[in-house]
């Protein structure tokens, strides 16, 4: 599943949302909130940023939020997808052939689209990357000229400040003539740089309170908050409301950390704390470099920090309990909408497969999907036990491609449009490139030689409104039937997963839809592909082309041998020549090494 920069963009939305969710709460559930706490709200949005590039296992009760940001449904209904179908393959003696041909089909806009936005995204990265780069050059510059700090009467000061922090390790201290406020710089290796004037016009007091501001910083890690939502400045270039929330961030970040300084202060030095950032608001409101934390910020950064400083008072027990359960709550709330974001869930693309209620045996075929991606599952009905190779591709869905041409038969069976004894449909005379396809057909041979006319012809006399009812009724993948009845199974919306495949043959096997025993039986005998002494065979294949190349090949069906029937359904996707007879080659050696079935 790979990233899409289309997606990317589109969870941007849901991140604005988000944000917009934060800025909210904090000025209504969490107005009265220690300013830490508010601050710490801040720590889910790196969470949802990461989302979007890690493959994420979205909770049940979220999977439908997945939908409102799926890319492939709000542009499929503009994809064009041609004719694409199932190339001959001997599967087995007895009943002879399955055909499994492909027809190139037309491009789509979408990755071409999706190029463009990636290359425009990448492009603002290395901008904003080359920007940030030039800042923590002028940092290393000044670090190479900073000097440790000599003055000992500050430096006594310091080692004060640390013991009344209640920080055992020693921060070096520099002097510099860069700058016009203190910083912390260095969330491995930090280190505190004062500048030179401060030194020399030494005010004991101002000196304190600066020095106990930044030993705050580092004593909560703000300096890795900090270089983390940098980054996430970087990547999040084109995004307006992340550089809103960016200097939130820092404006909640330097009230969090003056109100860490009130707490350790005398309440008459509340006044004296407060002066401090207005005798010196000229002079530190110079911004610090990146990934660098101070006591300085912007006019408005300080003029809020005084007005906090000014209105502060010690929070009751109670009220600071209330606070930071509707903080968890808040919080909590929106991590659980990360998996929404995520690759996984993107276009509800993944199958929440009940792992823990199953009994799965996960088994090891690395050796057999040898230059492929893919899946292999198995369902042993007797013992009850799954068989399954690669969770992760078992449970993505994708196009079924021809092996729906099962369940469009079974439609079109139940709906009248075809009846046992009278399958037929006339050839209306257009030449396609395979010859066994010019001609009038069954159900039989259609099914076997894969003749995406015939199937085609039976969708489109349903219509889709049979089509979907069909589909909802049974339960068939991510139930998306949009666009054209002609191509909604042959890579467009609807798609399923591996282990969907097997548990739809189970369903039907069983009858569990209660469709006619006689229509069941007239599809079944269409997908039988060896019957003897051993047992029969029943399977059908399906390819996906995508630019003239095979990209993912199926292979689906159960085995009936005597006392059991087994279940199964491969995948296999690559770069090219990547097809359904590949995937059932592959099926039967892996059915031969199980000691389920032996091609003959």
């Amino acid at each position: 599943m790979a990233f899409s920069a289309m997606h990317f963009f589109i969870c941007n939305i849901f991140i604005s949302v988000i944000i917009g969710i934060i800025l909210l709460a904090r000025r209504t559930f969490l107005k009265n909130s220690p300013p830490r706490l508010k601050y710490s709200l801040w720590f889910v949005l790196p969470v949802l940023m990461a989302a979007p590039f890690l493959k994420l296992k979205m909770p049940g009760f979220l999977q439908l939020l997945g939908k409102f940001f799926n890319i492939k449904n709000v542009l499929n209904t503009s994809k064009n997808s041609g004719i694409q179908t199932d190339t001959g393959h001997y599967l087995s003696g007895g009943n002879g052939w399955i055909n499994d041909f492909t027809i190139s089909q037309a491009d789509s806009l979408l990755p071409v689209l999706d190029i463009i936005l990636a290359c425009i995204w990448i492009s603002g990265i290395l901008v904003m990357a080359w920007f940030f780069t030039r800042g923590a050059i002028k940092l290393y510059h000044l670090k190479q000229s900073a000097l440790p700090l000599q003055n000992q009467q500050v430096y006594n000061l310091y080692l004060a400040c640390l013991n009344e922090a209640g920080i055992k390790r020693k921060i070096p201290v520099f002097s510099t003539a860069f700058l016009k406020s203190p910083v912390l710089s260095g969330f491995i290796r930090p280190q505190i740089y004062l500048p030179i004037h401060l030194i020399s016009e030494y005010n004991a007091t101002d000196m304190r309170f600066m020095l106990l501001h930044e030993l705050q910083h580092y004593k909560h890690k703000d300096l890795l908050f900090n270089v983390i939502m940098n980054i996430a400045g970087i990547v999040y270039w084109f995004n307006p409301f992340v550089w809103l929330a960016i200097k939130e961030i820092r404006t909640d970040r330097e009230i969090a950390c003056d109100t860490s300084v009130l707490q350790m202060l005398n309440k008459d030095d509340y006044l004296n704390y407060g002066n401090t950032l207005i005798n010196f608001a000229e002079k530190i409101s110079f911004a610090p470099f990146p990934f660098t934390t101070g006591i300085s910020g912007n006019m408005a950064q300080i003029k809020k920090r005084i007005i906090n400083i000014a209105a502060y008072s010690p929070l009751s027990f109670r009220k600071k309990l209330q606070n930071i359960i509707i903080y968890i709550i808040i919080s909590a709330a929106i991590l659980s909408s990360a998996p929404a974001l995520s690759i996984k869930a993107s276009s509800n693309d993944y199958y929440d497969f009940k792992e823990d209620r199953n009994n799965i045996s996960y088994i090891n075929l690395n050796h057999k999907f040898n230059g492929y991606t893919g899946s292999f599952v198995l369902y042993d009905t007797n013992a009850g036990i799954w068989k399954i190779y690669n969770m992760d591709n078992a449970a993505t869905r994708i196009s079924p491609a021809s092996t729906f041409k099962i369940y469009s038969a079974l439609n079109a069976l139940e709906t009248g449009i075809i009846k046992p004894g009278h399958t037929q449909i006339s050839w209306n005379g257009e030449i396609h490139y395979y010859n066994t396809w010019n001609k009038d057909q069954t159900l039989k041979p259609a099914m076997q030689n894969s003749v995406t006319w015939y199937f085609q012809e039976l969708d489109k006399k349903a219509g889709l409104s049979s089509i979907k009812k069909f589909i909802q009724k049974t339960g068939y993948g991510n139930q998306d039937v949009t666009g054209d009845a002609s191509s909604y199974w042959m890579d467009s919306s609807l798609k399923i997963s591996p282990i969907e495949q097997v548990e739809m043959l189970i369903k039907l096997y069983n009858n569990e839809f209660n469709f006619s025993p006689e229509n069941l039986a007239l599809v079944k005998d269409a997908i039988c592909l060896y019957s003897g002494s051993n047992g029969s065979f029943y399977g059908k294949t399906g390819t996906l082309e995508a630019g003239s190349k095979n990209i993912s090949g199926w292979f689906t069906g159960f085995i009936e041998k005597p006392g059991n029937t087994y279940f199964f359904a491969t995948n296999i996707q690559g770069e090219n020549h990547t097809t359904g007879p590949a995937a059932t080659e592959l099926t039967f050696s892996i059915l031969s090494d199980l000691n389920i079935w032996n091609k003959e």
